[in-house]
C-alpha cells in the first residue's frame, strides 16, 4: 500500500494491489473517525476526470453523510475498509512522511 495523494487534515488515497482507496477523517460532535472505501468504478472514473478536487467532493460527501451513524442514509454504509487496512495504512503514510522528511 501506498499514499497516492492527501489533503491535509482530510483524507488521504492510498493504492494497493491496482485498486484506490480514499481514507477520509471525518467527525461528529466530538468523536473523531476515519472512512475508508475503495473506489468503485463509477467513483474511480470521476476521480480518473476530476483528480484532487473530485476527492475534496467525495470526502466532504463521505463526512457530511455520517456512515457510521445507526439511521444514516449515507451511500457509504457498509463500505468501510478501515478495519481490513488501517494497519497498511499507516504503514504507508509513516514511509511517505519519511520519504517527504527527507526531500
Amino acid at each position: 500500500m501506498k499514499v497516492v495523494d492527501t489533503e491535509n487534515w482530510a483524507w488521504f488515497l492510498f493504492e494497493h494491489e491496482g485498486h484506490l482507496y480514499l481514507d477520509a477523517y471525518c467527525n461528529m460532535s466530538a468523536f473523531g473517525y476515519t472512512f475508508m472505501i475503495q473506489l468503485n468504478d463509477d467513483e474511480r472514473a470521476a476521480y480518473d476526470a476530476g483528480g484532487h478536487q473530485y476527492l475534496n467532493r467525495l470526502a466532504h460527501e463521505i463526512h457530511y453523510s455520517v456512515p457510521v451513524a445507526t439511521d444514516t442514509k449515507s451511500r457509504f454504509k457498509g463500505r468501510d475498509v478501515s478495519k481490513r487496512f488501517s494497519d497498511m495504512a499507516a504503514e504507508a503514510v509513516r514511509s511517505w512522511r519519511e520519504a517527504k522528511a527527507g526531500e
